[in-house]
């Protein structure tokens, strides 16, 4: 059967979700639970690549295997094996054509900032902070500006090899709990280092540093210089996977 999994993890001590060569990845941390389980390394789909200390809420993949272990009993099963960043939080049986990542309409990622001198003696692996006071209004008026189709290659890392930079985002909003502010981005697809780029951009306009108008420039010219910063890993978030069924309501 096809078995689609979400899971939870904590990317701090990982170089991503896709196994590479040199380094703890956590698709192998999955991968090594599956083999103790099942007795068998399945081959395993993700949603998405990840980079190094990035962190997810909700992250898809799959797998064929064949098991009499009830899809409601297997998140408990495949948790005795994985080490406790990384928890099933739900399985269920797809289609036998699914595929976590070329069946999904769109990705949800979270951009955590803490706008405060101070940072937390409980959470900094999973905020970035930021001293001078945000304008979130700004920030958010920014992010509009950005929703809709456009080639982001400015918004890609330098030295990218993506040929084609035309992505979609259907949403992007700021807005601020407290001493966070949280940027929520959902689109079909996402350039190397996109969102890292996108809310360090919107950083640069909400500490003054650059003028809305200058996300209209980053559009049209294509260039990496006329966009902001890239931030950190340990602020972001894969938080939501829009498959087309959740779409239609089912």
């Amino acid at each position: 059967m096809n078995i689609l999994v979400t899971i939870a993890f904590d990317g701090t001590a990982y170089h991503g979700f896709q196994v590479q060569k040199n380094g703890k990845t956590v698709c192998e941390a999955f991968q090594d639970g599956l083999e103790q389980l099942f007795g068998v390394r399945y081959d395993v789909k993700g949603c998405s690549r990840t980079d190094s200390g990035v962190h997810a809420l909700e992250f898809c993949l799959n797998f064929h295997a064949e098991t009499a272990i009830p899809m409601e009993k297997l998140p408990l099963a495949l948790n005795r094996y994985l080490p406790p960043d990384i928890r099933v939080l739900k399985a269920k049986e797809v289609p036998e054509e699914f595929h976590a990542r070329y069946s999904a309409h769109s990705k949800e990622y979270l951009y955590r900032i803490r706008n405060s001198a101070i940072d937390s003696p409980f959470d900094q692996s999973y905020y970035w902070r930021c001293t001078p006071k945000l304008d979130v209004a700004a920030m958010n008026e920014a992010a509009q500006k950005l929703v809709g189709k456009h080639n982001f290659s400015a918004f890609m890392s330098a030295g990218s090899t993506i040929v084609d930079t035309v992505r979609t985002i259907y949403r992007f909003e700021v807005e601020q709990q407290g001493e966070m502010v949280l940027c929520r981005v959902e689109a079909d697809g996402y350039l190397y280092n996109m969102v890292r780029i996108l809310c360090g951009t919107l950083v640069e306009i909400g500490s003054g540093k650059r003028d809305i108008s200058q996300i209209d420039k980053a559009l049209q010219s294509g260039s990496r210089q006329d966009a902001g910063i890239t931030l950190p890993p340990q602020g972001l978030f894969l938080s939501r996977v829009f498959y087309d069924t959740e779409r239609e309501g089912n």
